[in-house]
């Protein structure tokens, strides 16, 4: 009896400092996402010859992607429950893919409607930076869902998780526009940002594993 009750003591140790050591995946998570809207906005500059227009489109791709990613990253946690870190891993690869493509999906999307005027160059790339900004909104509500089961704590998990995301933004944002683009190219600015995607996935699997055991 007190063996199977310090099995299952060691188990919940085990199992929440894994839910601690995503704090550190999703602080870079948001590192990554603001590093992908000022690069992007650098390349929209370039498709659409306006910064004003380029702005407009970033800024409110990202607004609409992370409410929809939301509503969707919800909706799975609560459908996949056992799931939650598989998906969660998924969506920060899938943004890391997507991100490696990013500067030829834009530079060939805008040779394709360069004919079509600002109007739908500025759709066609709105439509498009819609698929990774909604998986950078699904990734919020799923961890929120896994911490809630596991630890009751709506507040506790919303506010920690939101202020680590926040703060990786800030740094992701500060990073690259004040050090990364004075020694690097915008590509490699962009493909330094899948590589935190990809890690934060890898990192995910890793604590799936280890919780798991």
């Amino acid at each position: 009896m007190a063996s199977t009750s310090t099995a299952a003591a060691a188990h919940s140790v085990t199992r929440t400092l894994g839910l601690r050591a995503l704090a550190v995946p999703f602080f870079l998570s948001g590192v990554a996402a603001l590093a992908y809207q000022v690069c992007w906005q650098r390349l929209l500059f370039i498709a659409l010859g306006s910064d004003i227009d380029s702005i407009t489109i970033i800024v409110s791709t990202f607004m609409l992607g992370l409410g929809v990613g939301s509503l969707l990253g919800g909706e799975a946690a609560d459908r996949y429950p056992s799931r939650i870190l598989a998906l969660f891993a998924a969506a920060e690869a899938g943004i890391g893919a997507f991100g490696v493509l990013s500067p030829h999906l834009i530079a060939g999307l805008g040779k394709l409607v360069i004919h079509q005027g600002t109007a739908m160059i500025a759709i066609a790339n709105f439509a498009l930076l819609l698929i990774p900004t909604t998986l950078m909104g699904a990734t919020l509500p799923m961890l929120v869902a896994l911490l809630v089961r596991r630890q009751s704590t709506v507040g506790v998990s919303i506010g920690g998780l939101y202020s680590l995301n926040t703060f990786g933004a800030a740094a992701g944002a500060l990073a690259v526009g004040f050090l990364c683009f004075y020694f690097f190219e915008i590509n490699t600015v962009i493909y330094a940002a899948a590589a935190i995607n990809f890690l934060v996935s890898g990192v995910t699997v890793l604590i799936l594993r280890w919780a798991e055991r």
